[in-house]
């Protein structure tokens, strides 16, 4: 029995410890603390009206005993003047005008009362007896009030009064002053009860509907802590104090963040937190979500660059095993050939990746002065000479000389890829035009082809690295597609330079849009091409004029037919 019992210091058990006065709540220990100071104002009032009252009320008989002394002294005095003979019968009873239960009597030289009478309800004063004599000796006759207890009669306050030698006796009852004060103290007691009650009923309700507001902040914690915020989620339940985002943590209601109240300074600092922490998690959450997007593009990086890589590899391995087998079973200078382009093609490979790796890691370009008018003609003229059997045309539409600040030969390459890529994507007699649009605010490059387009499944993802229309690892000829890393480079490259790049397909239709800053204008918001899905620039570009030839750049059209 003793093992299963657990104490605290002090020795102080769970069970007393959540007795204690500590752990009762608000809405009991108020209306207490309340109620008692209640009771104390209460009976301090109180006492101090029955002792103000009874002060009052027996000050004013003490003056009328007084009084009526005074009237009995006056009464007899003829009497005492008429000589040592003096009557000490307190015939001065008989007089009128003398209270009911008043006491008369006359005190001998040793202060014993001689004769004493009093007067009853019907008004015919009897003489008192013995020991209710007895109990009114020992007064002396100075005129001061004393309380005496008559046998028989009740309490009555008493004075003497001595003149001529004669000591007179006077007093009249008590009980109708502790009958006053009796009913006083009843009186009191109701009132202060029934007030006490009506007022601890209202702090009651007061106390309770003032703490509402805490008991829902209370219920909207107890929410926020069932969320599985151990698992990064930043969704709750409906909210018993109020409205619940569609996505989030619960949240106090308005009507309980009043900073004008203290509840209400508690809701708000509870939103402010909750608002904290789910801030906390979002970024959380898009720290981990990122991380796993970088892990998946390395594992999809590296995946494809082996499956890239093992293609020529193979190739050259395979032509090696050959030659040293038989020399008669290959021709040399063949064999040398093949293994010459697979070597060209893997060092472009990898020269590829390393400059996306040097891309991805934030390096600046070059920053020199470009003429993107003179770069983009170049980029044309050298895929007229790749592509014969295509229809290159040239358009510039400048307000303002196409200067940019970047790496040229990074844009030239930015250009190069985007023809590249329509001329290795399209049929023969596809018509390519490109544009190069200025004005104070942006430089605009347009390629625009009639091909068959980009297939809707593979929009999405046209920036992404290895990203090919044909997933196939074989390389028939020149002509069956890259390893998939030109618009990613040309994607990548436009950002470094503080650009965007975007692609807008169709059948019979396929535009890709790169927007550069001027000189002295800020960086463009850029679109997260690498592992975003690619986005159509959001600018609406005006329409295309017929192509305007630069008398320096080109006298006629492009085609070679």
């Amino acid at each position: 029995m003793s093992s299963r019992l657990r104490l605290r210091p002090h020795g102080r058990s769970l069970r007393g410890r959540s007795r204690s006065p500590r752990g009762r709540s608000l809405r009991s220990r108020l209306p207490l603390f309340v109620g008692v100071t209640l009771v104390a104002v209460c009976a301090v009032a109180a006492l101090t009206v029955f002792l103000v009252q009874r002060s009052y009320l027996l000050g004013d008989l003490d003056q009328r005993v007084t009084n009526a002394a005074e009237r009995v002294q006056a009464g007899i005095r003829p009497t005492t003047e008429a000589g040592p003979a003096a009557d000490t019968d307190p015939t001065f009873l008989d007089q009128r005008g003398q209270a009911v239960g008043t006491i008369g009597g006359t005190l001998d030289v040793d202060g014993y009362v001689s004769a004493a009478r009093v007067v009853p309800q019907d008004g015919d004063p009897r003489n008192l007896s013995a020991a209710q004599r007895a109990a009114l000796d020992g007064i002396e006759a100075d005129g001061s009030l004393h309380t005496r207890t008559v046998p028989g009669l009740g309490t009555y306050r008493v004075t003497a009064l001595a003149d001529s030698g004669q000591a007179v006796l006077t007093g009249l009852p008590m009980d109708g002053v502790r009958d006053m004060i009796r009913s006083l103290v009843v009186a009191e007691t109701v009132v202060a009860v029934v007030a006490l009650a009506a007022a601890g009923c209202g702090c009651a309700v007061v106390i309770r509907r003032q703490l509402r507001p805490l008991g829902r902040v209370a219920a909207t914690a107890a929410e926020v802590s069932r969320s599985p915020l151990d698992r990064g989620e930043a969704t709750g339940p409906t909210s018993v104090s109020g409205p619940t985002p569609a996505s989030g943590l619960t949240r106090v209601s308005e009507r309980d963040t009043d900073p004008g109240s203290e509840a209400g300074q508690v809701g708000a600092a509870l939103n402010r937190m909750i608002d904290h922490v789910e801030s906390s998690l979002a970024e959380r959450q898009r720290g981990e979500e990122e991380s796993r997007r970088s892990e998946e593009r390395v594992r999809r990086l590296l995946a494809d660059a082996s499956h890239e890589l093992r293609t020529p590899l193979a190739a050259i391995a395979g032509y090696a095993e050959l030659m040293n087998r038989d020399a008669g079973m290959i021709e040399p200078t063949l064999a040398w050939r093949r293994v010459s382009a697979e070597s060209a093609r893997m060092t472009g490979l990898v020269e590829d990746l390393l400059l996306l790796a040097r891309l991805d890691e934030g390096r600046p370009p070059h920053a020199a002065e470009a003429d993107l008018a003179a770069l983009v003609a170049e980029a044309v003229w050298d895929a007229r000479a790749a592509g014969g059997d295509h229809d290159w045309q040239l358009g510039l539409v400048l307000d303002t000389p196409a200067l940019v600040v970047g790496d040229q030969a990074r844009l030239h390459q930015v250009v190069a890829n985007l023809l590249a890529n329509a001329r290795m994507h399209t049929p023969v007699g596809t018509t390519v035009v490109t544009s190069v649009e200025a004005t104070d605010e942006r430089r605009v490059i347009r390629v625009r082809d009639n091909g068959p387009g980009i297939p809707h499944t593979l929009l999405p993802r046209v920036f992404e690295r290895f990203t090919r229309a044909d997933a196939s690892r074989s390389r028939p000829d020149a002509r069956s597609g890259g390893s998939g890393l030109g618009l990613a480079i040309a994607a990548a490259i436009t950002q470094a330079h503080g650009g965007r790049i975007g692609v807008e397909s169709e059948p019979g239709r396929t535009e890709f849009t790169i927007e550069l800053p001027a000189v002295g204008m800020p960086r463009l918001l850029p679109v997260d091409t690498v592992s975003a899905p690619s986005t159509p620039t959001p600018t609406s570009p005006p329409p295309t004029p017929a192509p305007t030839r630069a008398p320096d750049i080109a006298s006629s059209s492009m085609s070679s037919q």
